[in-house]
């Protein structure tokens, strides 16, 4: 469906598809009135195709967005895999973010029991203990010189 001829109609249309209310839209096409006529101008049959065609559109157009995104990174690589594997290996880690391939991470710091970590009426010694029991727990060494 082409443009609406009615240069209001479309306007009309182009704000419904925008995401706004019939209300919102009617004032914005520059008509007045009140909510009754905008809600009637929105079930016309050629502004709700025009809208219709419009979030089409868009909704294609994000979506050719991504591809277009994955196959310049595709042509990085290529271009890049001999020359420079850094660059490759880069291209290759941003396709896969955009593709969802790493699952997110989440770490919890957390006293006993899962409350809070109280170190506000600790000692130095304390501390210290601390601190060397959660790096013994997650396998991380101390750094040298300390003991």
């Amino acid at each position: 469906m082409p443009v609406l001829k009615n240069a209001r109609h479309e306007k009309f249309a182009q704000a419904i598809a925008k995401g706004m209310s019939a209300t919102d839209a009617y004032s914005s096409a520059g008509y007045k009135g009140d909510r009754t006529a905008a809600s009637r101008l929105s079930t016309n049959v050629n502004i709700s195709r025009r809208v219709d065609e419009i979030k089409n559109k868009v909704a294609e157009k994000a979506e050719w967005t991504a591809a277009d995104r994955l196959l310049a990174l595709k042509g990085i690589f290529d271009k890049t895999a001999g020359e420079d594997p850094r660059v490759a290996i880069s291209a290759i880690a941003e396709a896969n973010k955009m593709q969802g391939s790493y699952a997110p991470v989440k770490r919890e710091h957390s006293g006993p029991n899962g409350g809070p970590i109280e170190y506000a009426n600790l000692t130095e010694e304390e501390i210290d203990a601390r601190i060397a029991a959660l790096s013994a727990s997650s396998g991380e060494d101390e750094p040298e010189g300390e003991a």
